[in-house]
C-alpha cells in the first residue's frame, strides 16, 4: 500500500502541554511542514509526524530509542498533545493524528504504560463536506496527568482480535466484500506508531445479526404445522404415486428379471431419498464416518453385509445416509419384520425391492428367509444387506431381559447391546456367501447424549451422528453356524468395548470422514414439490373462491387424517411403541 502526497500538513503549535511527573518538562510544539496526503483506505497511512527536539525542553525526539527507554522506565514523561490536521476535499479523506505518550493515571493500566497513538479518519464530500466521524482512543487530562479513555468500539465495530505484539491501530471494515452492504469509512492500522501491542477490529456485527436472524426465521418456519404438512404431502402423495408405477412394473419379471429390479431401484430410490433428504438437507443433521482409509474407498464398489446396532428412533435413517453417501441407497436391502410389509409406501416399496420379511418365529421363518437370500444372488446392482442382530430396538427393560437370557445360556453380558440374534445372520452369511465381499460392523453414536427422533428431524433439530465403521472380509467369519454364532457373539463384545471408548473419549478408534453429500436427494424432493405443490394451490385458490362450506369443511378433514396418519408413521419409529420382541422368553419364565 502506498500514499501519494499533495500540498502540505500544518502541525498546531497551540496545542497544550502539561508535566505529568516533576523533572521533565515540555514546550508547545514548533510548527512542522510535512507533505500532505491522500490516502486511499487500501494504501498505507500517513508517516509519523517528526517532532523537533529542544535542548531547552529536556525530552528526547518522539519515537527515538531513548524516548522509547524513558516511556517504559515509569519515570514519567510529558504529556504533549499534538493534532495534524488535513483541510477537507472533495473526494478525499481527512485524517487526525493524535500522539500521546505519558504516564497512565490510576486504575487504567500498569505503570510506565505505552504511548498511544489516535487516528481519525474523516470522508470528505463534495463542497469539502465532512462525513461520518470514527471514533478512536483519546487521553483527556485528569489531575495533572494524562489518563487513557478505554477504547469502546462504536455499534456494528465487529470484534476485537489481539494480534500480538505490534504497532498500535484500529481498522473498520465496512464491507467486508465485493457485493455486500456499504459500511462507514474504512479505517486501518497506523504504520507511524512504534507502540507494542496490536488491536484490529474488522467484521461487521450488523450482517452477523442480519444472518442470525434469517436463520431465526427459517428454524422458525421448520418447526410449523403447516411446513411439516407439506413435506408429509409431498412424500406421501408421490409414494403412493411410485407404488402405482411400481405396481405396473411387475409385467416385466417374466420378461427381463433384471429390467424389473433396475427400475425398482431407481423408483424406490425416489421415495427413501426424501427421507434422507430430511436428515441431510432439512435438519443439516452432521454425519462424521470413522474408518479405515484404505477401506473407504470398497464402499459402494462391493456387496456387503452392514451390521447396525439398534439405540436409536432415527439409526435406520443413518444407515439410508450412509447408503446414500456410497450410492447404495436404492437397492439397499433390510431384513425387515413382516408387519412393516403392510404400510403404505415404504412397505409396500420394500416388497418391489424383493425385502426380506420374517415372522419372527424362525422355525417358520428359515425356510422363507433362505429362498429371498438365494433370489439375491443373480441382484443385477451393488447392494448392501442391512441387519441389526438385536432384533429390535434396545430399552432398559429389554436389555435385562437380554442380560438373563445371556446369563442362561453362560454368555458374556453386554452393557450397551441386547444378546444378538445369531440364527438370521448365520443364514445371512450362508445364503450370500461368494456374493458378498465383507462384513460392515457399523456401531452408530450422537454427541453430547443426545436422543434424536424422528419427529425432531421433522422440525428441523440438528444432530451430530457418529459412525464407526469397520470392514471385515466375509472369509474371516466361520461357514458353520455354531462357529459364526461365537464369532457373532465376539463381534458385539467388541463394539460394547467400542462404545464404552466412545463415552468416555467421545471418539472412535478411527480416522474421522466426512463423506460428500449428494445433490440428487434434495433435487428428487425439489421435483417432485414443483409437480405436486402446483396443483395444490391451485385447488385451494378454487376452494376459497368457490365459498362453498361443504368443499372446506372436506379439506380440513382431509388435512386432518393426514396429519393423523403421519403421526402413526412417525409412531412406528418411535422407542417406547417398539416391539415387545425380547419379552417372550420372560414371559415364559413367568408361566
Amino acid at each position: 500500500m502506498a500514499c501519494y502526497g499533495a500540498g502540505t500538513q500544518q502541525l498546531s503549535p497551540d496545542s497544550p502541554s502539561e508535566l505529568s511527573s516533576p523533572g521533565v518538562t515540555a514546550r508547545p510544539a514548533a510548527p512542522v511542514t510535512l507533505p500532505s496526503t491522500r490516502c486511499h483506505p487500501r494504501h498505507a497511512p500517513l508517516p509519523k509526524p517528526r517532532v523537533p527536539n529542544s535542548p531547552a525542553s529536556g525530552s528526547p525526539p518522539l519515537g527515538s530509542a531513548a524516548w522509547q527507554q524513558a516511556a517504559s522506565s515509569g519515570a514519567g514523561m510529558a504529556a504533549a498533545r499534538l493534532p495534524l490536521t488535513v483541510p477537507p476535499r472533495s473526494g478525499t479523506h481527512t485524517h487526525t493524528h493524535t500522539h500521546t505518550h505519558g504516564e497512565r493515571g490510576a486504575g487504567s493500566g500498569p505503570p510506565g504504560g505505552s504511548p498511544r497513538e489516535e487516528v481519525t479518519w474523516r470522508r470528505g464530500g463534495e463542497g469539502g463536506r465532512e462525513g461520518g466521524k470514527a471514533r478512536g482512543t483519546r487521553s483527556r487530562p485528569a489531575g495533572g496527568a494524562w489518563r487513557p479513555r478505554p477504547y469502546r468500539p462504536p455499534p456494528g465495530a465487529g470484534k476485537v482480535v489481539a494480534l500480538g505484539a505490534g504497532r498500535l491501530g484500529t481498522a473498520r471494515l465496512g464491507s467486508a466484500r465485493r457485493g455486500s452492504r456499504p459500511g462507514p469509512p474504512a479505517r486501518h492500522t497506523c504504520q507511524g506508531s512504534a507502540v507494542p501491542g496490536c488491536l484490529l477490529h474488522f467484521g461487521s456485527e450488523g450482517t452477523l445479526l442480519l444472518s442470525q436472524q434469517i436463520m431465526d426465521i427459517v428454524g422458525f418456519l421448520k418447526s410449523q404445522f403447516i411446513c411439516h404438512l407439506l413435506i408429509c404431502y409431498i412424500f406421501i402423495v408421490s409414494g403412493l404415486i411410485i407404488n402405482f408405477i411400481q405396481l405396473f412394473t411387475l409385467i416385466l419379471w417374466p420378461i427381463n428379471k433384471q429390467l424389473f429390479r433396475r427400475i425398482n431401484c431407481r423408483l424406490a430410490y425416489c421415495i427413501s431419498s426424501q427421507m434422507v433428504m430430511l436428515l441431510e438437507w432439512w435438519s443439516g443433521t452432521d454425519c462424521t464416518l470413522y474408518t479405515d482409509p484404505e477401506s473407504y474407498h470398497k464402499y459402494g464398489k462391493e456387496n456387503a453385509i452392514v451390521i447396525l446396532n439398534h439405540n436409536f428412533e432415527i439409526d435406520f435413517l443413518c444407515g439410508w445416509n450412509f447408503c446414500e453417501r456410497f450410492g447404495v441407497l436404492g437397492s439397499s436391502k433390510v431384513l425387515a419384520k413382516k408387519e412393516l410389509s403392510y404400510m403404505p409406501i415404504i412397505g409396500w416399496m420394500w416388497y418391489f425391492l424383493e425385502i426380506v420379511f420374517c415372522k419372527r418365529k424362525w422355525e417358520e421363518d428359515r425356510k422363507t428367509v433362505m429362498q429371498k437370500l438365494l433370489n439375491l444372488r443373480d441382484y443385477p446392482e451393488n447392494f448392501w444387506f442391512l441387519i441389526h442382530c438385536e432384533g429390535t430396538r434396545f430399552t432398559e427393560q429389554k436389555h435385562q431381559i437380554s442380560m438373563q437370557v445371556a446369563e442362561a445360556k453362560g454368555l458374556p453380558k453386554l452393557k450397551y447391546h441386547l444378546l444378538p440374534r445369531t440364527k438370521g445372520f448365520a443364514v445371512t452369511v450362508q445364503c450370500l456367501r461368494n456374493v458378498v465381499s465383507a462384513v460392515y460392523d457399523s456401531t452408530l453414536n450422537f454427541r453430547n447424549n443426545e436422543n434424536p427422533t424422528l419427529l425432531g428431524v421433522l422440525n428441523g433439530k440438528k444432530y451430530h451422528a457418529d459412525l464407526y465403521v469397520r470392514r471385515i472380509p466375509l472369509e474371516e467369519v466361520p461357514e458353520d453356524e455354531q462357529e459364526c454364532s461365537n464369532w457373532l457373539h465376539k463381534l458385539y463384545q467388541e463394539k460394547d468395548a467400542f462404545q464404552e471408548e466412545y463415552y468416555r473419549t467421545g471418539t472412535y478408534p478411527a480416522v474421522p470422514i466426512v463423506p460428500p453429500r449428494r445433490p440428487w436427494t434434495l433435487l428428487n424432493w425439489l421435483f417432485w414439490a414443483l409437480l405436486l405443490l402446483y396443483p395444490l394451490f391451485k385447488l385451494l385458490i378454487n376452494m376459497v373462491n368457490s365459498g362453498s362450506s361443504l368443499t372446506l369443511a372436506s379439506f380440513a378433514f382431509v388435512i386432518v387424517m393426514a396429519s393423523v396418519g403421519v403421526r402413526w408413521m412417525i409412531g412406528v419409529t418411535e422407542i417406547n411403541k417398539g416391539s415387545t420382541y425380547g419379552n417372550n422368553d420372560i414371559k415364559q419364565k413367568r408361566k
